[in-house]
């Protein structure tokens, strides 16, 4: 027989007692096997909706508080689209900038690596490098956080034909800078000959009708410049050893190389990187720096950020979250508590923080991997790569471990510039993280060099990033392999509770600024509905 007082007991009591037992994790359980929860929470960005202050008239009267922890972009924006709709938002920032791995290099910026090696940036004012994200593709909602904030846009050119191509130990052609354009033009016109030629017999016959191969012939020819005969000979798509000009100068084309030596070079292997969505030939940069953005958005957060703060731990009741940090300044341990949490840590850091998660998200944080990248920006006297080789923008791309040249796509034609001197990934990005400040300088230089004999000359500054050895980062950006995405990616992308991760990190954009902007707006959304749930609950079991 139930006695009358456990007759009384009412749905808030019992979640209390669950709560008590099982803390917040268990809550959520309970509340949903009573059907309180109505449908699941949300879990895409494209579903987004920034909160309104009208939505929460009754559930967040108090003002229900959010600490998220980091302002980078994905801490930002939490915070600023909360705020539209009343929370009361706290950031803690263990650096004393804002941004995370959106990071510009400028004057006087200053860097202590995990091994204690320290610079000074030593380029010109209003000289800078990202050293982090560079570019913006056209459909990357950061282009609409950008619109939004006032962020002044101009293009970057991704992809210029007159950069170079550089390989060593590659055949006839090696250790020879290459118009990229040549490269395009002479591999097109040959694979269009092949094609072309192939589809002239009968062998297609089966597949296309007569009309049919008479069009896919013609556009094999428009598509490789081919001769009548579809053989390719070279056409002005590739250049001129003489450029065409006024008066007498009708321009004297360049000979094609031989297809067996492209095959050799390797050289037209990168030129499907024309074709990735993500890398557009045309995107896009703030003027004066990618932390155009983050500044923008800590414009939107006044008083909201504390810096210099460390988080040392992450707890988290039935009802509420208490975040222990310490500062730097004085290294005094502090608490912070509020209702919800935004955890933006990247997981190499993350890791090693005590924190109220599961065993299996324990695991699953552990578990993943993040690239090993670096860069170094070199300033010059002189930008002789607009002068000498014509190049205004895009990238020169190369087999030695350098990896990449990028040309500034700013401030053309003026008189000093910084260029990326190598943007390297894997075994190479950490050897160079190896060697010391003055030994990724000279290797620069040595390798850069044989593309740019004018480096010896025109060079006078350098800062170097191996993102591997920045203190709240431990690398690039989560690098996840097909298992993981299926055993750790969706419990990561879980809510632990009151906590709720973020970050380039929880997204198929790893490495995107609008990985972290989406999965910023996921947990947006989740912590307004839980909310509004949690109000609807307690008007049905008060």
């Amino acid at each position: 027989m139930t006695s009358s007082k456990e007759k009384g007991m009412t749905r808030r009591d019992f979640l209390d007692q669950v709560g008590k037992v099982g803390g917040a994790v268990a809550v959520w359980g309970a509340m949903e096997s009573l059907g309180l929860l109505g449908k699941p929470l949300m879990a895409s960005a494209k579903e987004f909706n920034s909160p309104k202050k009208s939505d929460l008239t009754m559930a967040n009267k108090n003002g229900k508080k959010v600490i998220i922890l980091g302002a980078g972009i994905a801490g930002m924006s939490a915070a600023y689209e909360l705020g539209k709709a009343g929370y009361d938002c706290k950031l803690l920032e263990a650096r004393d900038r804002t941004g995370g791995r959106n990071w510009t290099i400028r004057k006087s910026t200053e860097e202590t690596e995990i091994s204690g090696v320290k610079q000074t940036s030593k380029f010109d004012k209003g000289l800078y490098m990202n050293a982090g994200p560079a570019r913006i593709p056209q459909h990357h909602v950061t282009l609409d956080y950008c619109k939004e904030l006032g962020v002044e846009l101009e293009v970057f050119a991704n992809s210029n034909d007159f950069s170079y191509h550089y390989q060593e130990n590659s055949g006839p052609l090696s250790s020879q800078k290459i118009r990229k354009g040549a490269i395009k033009a002479d591999t097109r016109g040959y694979i269009s000959e092949l094609l072309a030629k192939v589809a002239d017999k009968s062998a297609l016959d089966l597949q296309l009708s007569k009309e049919d191969i008479t069009r896919l012939t013609a556009y094999l020819k428009g598509e490789g410049d081919l001769s009548l005969d579809y053989t390719y000979k070279g056409s002005s798509r590739r250049g001129y050893m003489e450029l065409p000009g006024a008066g007498h100068q009708p321009g004297t084309l360049e000979t094609p190389f031989a297809f067996k030596e492209l095959l050799q070079s390797g050289m037209m292997n990168s030129i499907s990187g024309d074709y990735s969505f993500q890398q557009q030939p045309m995107m896009f940069q703030p003027v004066g720096g990618m932390d155009q953005i983050p500044k923008a958005l800590e414009s939107k957060l006044p008083g909201k950020i504390t810096f210099g703060a460390e988080v040392q731990e992450i707890r988290q009741s039935a009802d509420g979250v208490r975040i222990v940090y310490k500062t730097k300044n004085n290294g005094k341990t502090k608490e912070i508590t509020g209702d919800f949490c935004i955890c933006t840590i990247p997981l190499p850091v993350l890791k090693n923080i005590p924190a109220d998660f599961t065993t299996q998200m324990n695991n699953a944080i552990k578990s993943i991997n993040y690239a090993t990248t670096g860069k170094i920006g070199l300033q010059f006297k002189n930008r002789f790569w607009e002068q000498d080789d014509r190049i205004l923008g895009g990238i020169t791309t190369t087999n030695m471990d350098i990896s990449q040249i990028w040309y500034p796509s700013n401030d053309f034609l003026s008189q000093k510039g910084v260029l990326v001197g190598y943007y390297n990934f894997g075994q190479n990005a950490i050897d160079y993280g190896n060697l010391s400040l003055s030994q990724r300088q000279t290797r620069a230089l040595s390798q850069g060099r044989k593309i740019h004999p004018q480096f010896a000359k025109e060079f006078e500054s350098a800062f170097s990033v191996a993102w591997h050895k920045i203190k709240y980062n431990q690398g690039g950006w989560a690098e996840y392999s097909a298992s993981d995405r299926k055993n750790y990616y969706p419990i990561l992308n879980e809510p632990q509770g009151r906590i709720h991760l973020a970050g380039e990190h929880l997204s198929y954009l790893t490495g995107w600024m609008a990985g972290a902007f989406e999965s910023a707006r996921i947990a947006v959304n989740r912590i307004h509905e839980e909310v509004l749930k949690e109000s609807n609950v307690t008007s049905k079991v008060g």
